[in-house]
């Protein structure tokens, strides 16, 4: 849910045909090309602030369920990000 808020792309766009899906493609861009993947909108935002968020996106959606990252330690992380932010 967080990549597709941040780059404004569901699962299901066109872009993503064959192997390449939105995990992928962001996966790809980080951390060079991150500007790229990320929806205009965002462009104010600091690009470390967006970095973390995408990575975070990242742990969120791992292939393996055992491998994602807990609800708590997101919103650890989310709460971090934040304040940083402020």
């Amino acid at each position: 849910m967080l990549l597709e808020m941040l780059t404004r792309k569901k699962p299901t766009d066109d872009m993503f045909v064959g192997e390449l899906n939105i995990r992928q493609w962001v996966k790809a861009s980080i951390p060079y090309k991150i500007m790229e993947v990320i929806d205009g909108n965002l462009l104010r935002t600091e690009q470390g602030d967006v970095l973390a968020i995408m990575e975070l996106g990242l742990e969120c959606s791992k292939e393996l369920l055992e491998a994602r990252i807990g609800i708590k330690d997101v919103i650890i992380k989310l709460n971090k990000i934040k304040s940083q932010m402020l």
